[in-house]
């Protein structure tokens, strides 16, 4: 493993304190009675009541004036100053926590716990005097950065910031550290699923977990994980929904149940998917989609009111507004709008060649649900901007629906579409057990055929439906995909802490004698190396003039007066071999 000099220098700092008799990473725990956020909000009122504070935070900034220094540390609820005296933590003849350990052997990105008081700065600064200082945590790793300041309008300006995608969602840990707003988002996150669980507990309905392994996978037209039981011998899928497990419930006698369930599909990415994904699954008993379109109006406007104190919601260049009631159109009717075709008569090879006209992407497998699927898709779902009701559609499309009780060929379900995507999906539940049955055999033939997303046959689902279950409404919501829209995120990723990633592709190293035989003078190469350039690809990659000004800056910023600056014809040379 390659150290850079910040690297080299922390483990350096990690033994001295070992040797000083100071543990970097004590067990004892450090208890708190106050969070920075509450400081800076509350101080002003209540003076006496900050009197004897302890926080505990990150090391972010340090100013060292002598025998006096100020600090930022950074606690879950934000950053505070901190004034630090050495005669004040060092009360005694041995000076070497400030002298050695404050001043010398502590780094930005060090845990420490504080006592103290809070006062106010000549300049006007709430900022905590601290009286006792401990280090918890000696960080080896060196934080990136972001630099904060203000051009001439007022407006902030940020430098060096944590921003590169990838970077971000693989070391999400650092995205949190040094990305606030960043925090904001999952919080976000949490008080939506807080939202929609009160407002499904307060309706009296009851929360349910069902298995992720299950022998057979259904409940949506998806392809799944496979994996394998040793003990039974047996092969077992991750769930693709929860559906049919739910409604077994119903069948069981609970008249309104839900989960929120991990889903896995084993199926592209985009910014609109992760093979891992959230949903929340509600079945209720003796109701109809009708009456669940109902409730999805009225419980994601609740959501946006308890998130933003409004039904207005900004997401990207729109201003989304979820207040009741939403547009509504049938399936056909929102294509027959967006195409000026009406395709509600149409055979499967009329389908496919309409299709064809429209410049919609289709292939042999694809059924006739399909073909209406993909048109759909295409052409209207991403101008629905405004939560709109898709309705009726055609049975081919949903085989677990309940035949339409007065259209032909359609079934009585409803998709929610905002900002151009789907974010609910809503039966009024099959529950005849033959018409089932033969809908399962149609989604076999189907598979035949090549769709890698058909449904299989489920037996016990069959036969519990036998037993009998009542008429059920079942709504199905992608936490993920309302989480972007509630939190104005562009993609999946911005709303998952732990999106899944391709294996990071490690930067395979050039050796020392590399480089020089490259023509880098030696004393260059810990420069570059702490640019990040520590291979011969990454320098024939670079832009001379960049790595010319970067190398400068860098030999400037480490104060190697000793060592000459390269040529800009130097580099260029580097580069080219």
């Amino acid at each position: 493993m390659s150290l850079s000099d910040q690297e080299i220098r922390r483990r350096a700092e990690r033994e001295e304190l070992l040797r000083m008799g100071i543990n970097p990473y004590p067990a004892e725990p450090f208890e708190v009675n106050v969070s920075t956020e509450n400081i800076l909000r509350y101080y002003e009122q209540r003076k006496t009541d900050y009197k004897d504070v302890r926080l505990a935070g990150r090391l972010m900034s340090r100013r060292i004036m002598g025998s006096a220094s100020f600090a930022e540390i950074q606690d879950a609820t934000g950053r505070i100053q901190i004034y630090v005296q050495r005669d004040e933590i060092c009360p005694g003849e041995d000076k070497s926590l400030y002298n050695t350990v404050f001043k010398k052997l502590l780094d930005i990105g060090d845990i420490i716990g504080i006592k103290g008081y809070v006062f106010t700065t000549q300049t006007g600064e709430i900022t905590v005097h601290v009286t006792s200082l401990k280090l918890l945590s000696k960080s080896l790793h060196p934080l990136p950065i972001v630099k904060e300041t203000k051009d001439a309008e007022g407006h902030v300006v940020t430098y060096d910031a944590f921003a590169d995608p990838e970077q971000r969602y693989r070391q999400r840990y650092v995205d949190l550290l040094v990305n606030p707003k960043v925090k904001e988002t999952f919080r976000k996150r949490t008080q939506l699923v807080n939202s929609m669980r009160n407002f499904l507990n307060e309706k009296g309905y009851m929360e349910v977990e069902t298995p992720i392994l299950q022998p057979l996978y259904g409940g949506a037209a998806a392809r799944p994980f496979k994996t394998y039981h040793n003990t039974l011998d047996m092969t077992l899928y991750l769930r693709i929904a929860n559906e049919l497990y739910l409604k077994r419930l119903i069948v069981g006698g609970f008249e309104g149940v839900f989960e929120f369930a991990k889903d896995f599909r084993n199926e592209g990415m985009s910014r609109f998917h992760n093979p891992e994904f959230t949903q929340m699954e509600l079945y209720v008993a003796y109701k109809d989609y009708n009456w669940m379109m109902e409730l999805v109006e009225e419980m994601i406007e609740k959501i946006a009111l308890d998130l933003h104190g409004t039904t207005e919601v900004k997401v990207g260049n729109h201003m989304i507004d979820f207040q009741r009631p939403w547009k509504r159109f049938t399936m056909f009717e929102a294509i027959q709008h967006y195409t000026n075709i009406d395709i509600s008569e149409m055979s499967e090879e009329a389908l496919r060649e309409t299709c064809r006209q429209l410049n919609v992407p289709i292939n042999n497998t694809m059924g006739k649900g399909k073909l209406i699927d993909e048109i759909f898709g295409e052409l209207c779902e991403p101008y629905l901007i405004q939560p709109t009701f898709i309705t009726d559609y055609p049975v081919e499309m949903s085989p677990l629906a309940k035949k339409h009780r007065s259209k032909e060929g359609l079934v009585e379900r409803f998709e929610a579409i905002c900002n151009g995507k789907e974010i609910c999906n809503a039966f009024s539940e099959l529950n005849d057990p033959l018409d089932q049955r033969e809908r399962f055999e149609e989604q076999l033939k189907l598979g035949k055929r090549g769709d890698e997303e058909a449904m299989v046959l489920d037996e016990d689902f069959l036969r519990a439906l036998e037993y009998g279950m009542p008429p059920t409404a079942g709504l199905g919501i992608g936490i993920d995909r309302l989480a972007m829209i509630m939190t104005n995120s562009p993609s999946i990723q911005d709303v998952l802490f732990f999106p899944q990633m391709k294996p990071e592709v490690r930067q395979k190293e050039s050796s020392d004698q590399e480089l020089i035989d490259r023509g880098i003078r030696p004393e260059l190469i810990p420069i570059l190396q702490q640019l990040g350039v520590v291979s011969i690809e990454q320098l024939t990659a670079a832009s001379p003039s960049k790595l010319h000004n970067d190398i400068c800056g860098m030999r400037k910023k480490m104060k190697l007066k000793d060592v000459q600056n390269p040529t800009k014809e130097e580099v260029e040379a580097w580069i080219k071999g």
